[in-house]
């Protein structure tokens, strides 16, 4: 490597430090020990001149590098009082809370913690606290039938019927179907009469079996229809393709194998460190409505925390858990039977904000609301986390997104 090069590949993978000092001077000492063996491995006579040469490049080099870390550092300043003031007015001390973070480059720039993860106690939120997730567990479930498609086990063009060969019109339901939204099949959490059992646990099969044999709302790939039902679907799937269940698939290959060590699929009698409280509010704050977590199951089980889902966010970008092929048909826009294109690819709806592609996604679950934004063009990750499904944090995502692609973050 070129001393330009080490002097350019040092910029771009610190550039996350730039914002505090320590992360200068490290930069700065990697880069000499760096150029420093660069002369160990040349002559005597010709040490003396190379050297007097590098002195200075490292002179000049890390000059610049310190100029723009304080501007970058100045910009990212002003970032955060935006941030700090729409967030301190959305959530105030005493009320339930909610933790914000945003990445550049896979580096936290911002990561907070406001009001209170449990009002009983008065236990004020921290940036540690676990929270459900509700239908970001979607990106899970498709990441997970992407890897069992990537190791031939599943293919996502096949007929349902091939995994479920009793499901009503199964042979023309696809996997790419129950992915993107698109199969038609009735959305069993709009049901009314989901509430007789949604107190008791249920096997997927069971769950399946509530909800297949309903009336379907269009045929399959004739329209884009946002579906709990189809996610619930591709869980049974997982299961019976893995022959793992469906927590045990996530927990050892997703979980574990990217170190999300306070990642879970959520548990209401476990006790759980750094669990925050869910609430309601109707007038009042309640404690979360009580519903079996076999309910929500592969569209919306999941709990995690904003370290953990930036952790989960680099995994896909450096390609962890799935080749890059197979990453692209998460995030490709499909079209429908006649043709038209729709915003959603496997597990992310994928749009734009001031002008810009994104990708997202939210959840929403008894007691707690959740929101991610990613925008690949700036490399920014947009994080929020809430204990109250009365405080949506979607809105407020987006709009710390927006400050993040107007500064060029």
């Amino acid at each position: 490597m070129s001393l330009r090069d080490k002097a350019v590949f040092y910029h771009d993978n610190y550039y996350g430090y730039f914002i505090n000092i320590s992360g200068l001077l490290k930069c700065m000492a990697l880069f000499l020990i760096d150029v420093s063996l660069s002369v160990m491995k040349h002559k005597y006579r010709e040490k003396i001149m190379i050297t007097k040469y590098l002195i200075k490049l490292a002179f000049i080099t890390m000059t610049t590098v310190l100029l723009q870390g304080s501007s970058v550092a100045a910009d990212n300043k002003a970032i955060i009082t935006k941030i700090d003031n729409l967030l301190m007015e959305k959530f105030t001390p005493n009320n339930t809370g909610a933790v914000f973070l945003v990445s550049k480059k896979g580096v936290p720039i911002y990561r907070k913690a406001f009001g209170k993860s449990n009002l009983e106690l008065a236990v004020d939120m921290k940036p540690e606290n676990v929270f459900q997730i509700g239908s970001m567990t979607k990106q899970f479930t498709a990441v997970s039938i992407l890897m069992l498609h990537e190791q031939g086990k599943l293919d996502v063009n096949n007929n349902i019927i091939k995994y479920l060969p009793d499901y009503p019109n199964g042979d023309n339901i696809t996997v790419h179907h129950l992915l993107t939204h698109t199969s038609g099949i009735k959305d069993f959490t709009k049901m009314k009469a989901l509430w007789a059992v949604a107190k008791k646990d249920h096997s997927p099969k069971e769950l399946v079996d509530f909800f297949k044999n309903a009336q379907v709302d269009f045929m399959p790939g004739e329209q884009f229809k946002y579906n709990n039902s189809g996610y619930a679907v591709l869980g049974h799937i997982i299961e019976l393709v893995s022959g793992e269940t469906y927590e045990d698939f996530v927990e050892k290959y997703i979980f574990e194998a990217i170190g999300m060590t306070d990642s879970r699929y959520a548990n209401d009698r476990e006790v759980i460190k750094n669990r925050a409280s869910g609430y309601h509010e109707r007038g009042k704050f309640t404690n979360k409505m009580m519903v079996s977590l076999t309910i929500p199951y592969a569209s919306g089980s999941l709990m995690s925390t904003v370290d953990d889902m930036l952790k989960w966010q680099q995994a896909i970008n450096g390609n962890q858990l799935l080749k890059q092929s197979n990453i692209d048909k998460a995030f490709s826009k499909y079209v429908l039977n006649n043709g038209e294109q729709f915003t959603y690819g496997y597990g992310w709806h994928l749009k734009t904000l001031a002008a810009v592609p994104i990708r997202e996604h939210g959840g929403s679950i008894f007691g707690f609301k959740s929101m991610g934004v990613y925008v690949p063009s700036l490399d920014v990750y947009v994080l929020g986390l809430t204990n109250c499904d009365c405080n949506s944090p979607t809105q407020i995502t987006r709009d710390i997104a927006a400050l993040a692609i107007k500064a060029e973050l």
